[in-house]
């Protein structure tokens, strides 16, 4: 069954969906559904609560909805009972919730959204820019984000292509990838940025971004000529690709006394760009 996840938002709030392209179907987490409509504290034991409750919906979730492979907010896959659209409606009916209406509403939206990108990729971009302007990203990290995204899913389907499997695979080549240009790994790199369940290239400068983009885009082009076949082999590459990158940063440092790898992380960054607005305003009154 192909698949693919991501997070959608319903008034600023996170659910974890995946999208089966074999049924052209949104699969919702049922969990994070709960915790949206009832904004309670332990929607995994509401949940339980409910189905003992209304033994009806706990045969309709047991007959009808799967068990799902989402990511926790720690980075982890795990399975999470799930629902399509069809399914989620018939949950949100057994919900008493004053958001019940608009979350119909919002569900209706996302599924039409989907099919709408099948058709026009350019959608897809063109919601994540809506999504990081909303976050308060300037169009500048938004351009160099996107850009890095499309970058990323070139090395993925690189590794996908020589058989590696996402989740450990992925996750230690991306780390060797970061400890060679940055000297940090993923996890080492989210705590100087001061970060936990966030995510790290979301919380990159230009700079880090664009570094990062060059370490994963030489990684994926020297895969795609070498074809290694062992994971050593692979290892091997991720830190040719990132030694590429790391040059870069040296020479770059050497020439304007600045380091790189920054702690700034999105929040800062961004309250940096409002005071230096603020300023700019000011001077011009």
């Amino acid at each position: 069954m192909k698949k693919g996840s991501s997070l959608k938002l319903f008034e600023d709030r996170k659910i974890r969906t995946f999208w089966n392209e074999e049924e052209e179907e949104w699969y919702f987490s049922i969990v994070d559904v709960i915790g949206v409509l009832t904004d309670s504290t332990n929607p995994t034991d509401y949940l339980k609560k409910l189905r003992k409750r209304d033994t009806l919906l706990g045969d309709y979730l047991g007959t009808n909805c799967p068990q799902v492979a989402m990511t926790t907010e720690t980075g982890k896959l795990r399975k999470t009972l799930a629902g399509n659209t069809t399914q989620t409606f018939r949950i949100i009916q057994s919900i008493p919730s004053k958001k019940a209406e608009p979350f119909k509403v919002w569900l209706a939206e996302v599924a039409k959204e989907r099919l709408d990108q099948m058709q026009d990729p350019e959608l897809s971009i063109e919601q994540a820019m809506t999504d990081y302007k909303r976050l308060g990203y300037s169009d500048n990290w938004i351009n160099q984000r996107l850009k890095s995204i499309e970058i990323r899913k070139d090395l993925t389907d690189e590794w996908k292509r020589l058989g590696l499997e996402e989740g450990i695979e992925f996750a230690t080549l991306t780390d060797i990838i970061y400890k060679t240009w940055a000297e940090k790994t993923a996890r080492e790199y989210k705590k100087f940025k001061g970060l936990k369940k966030e995510n790290l290239r979301d919380n990159m400068t230009n700079k880090e971004l664009v570094l990062n983009m060059l370490a994963e885009l030489s990684t994926k082009e020297i895969s795609a000529v070498t074809n290694p076949d062992s994971f050593p082999e692979h290892e091997d590459v991720a830190k040719r690709g990132g030694t590429i990158a790391k040059e870069a940063r040296l020479k770059l440092e050497a020439e304007t006394g600045k380091k790189v790898v920054s702690p700034l992380n999105a929040k800062s960054i961004r309250s940096l760009e409002n005071k230096k607005n603020t300023t700019q305003e000011d001077e011009t009154m």
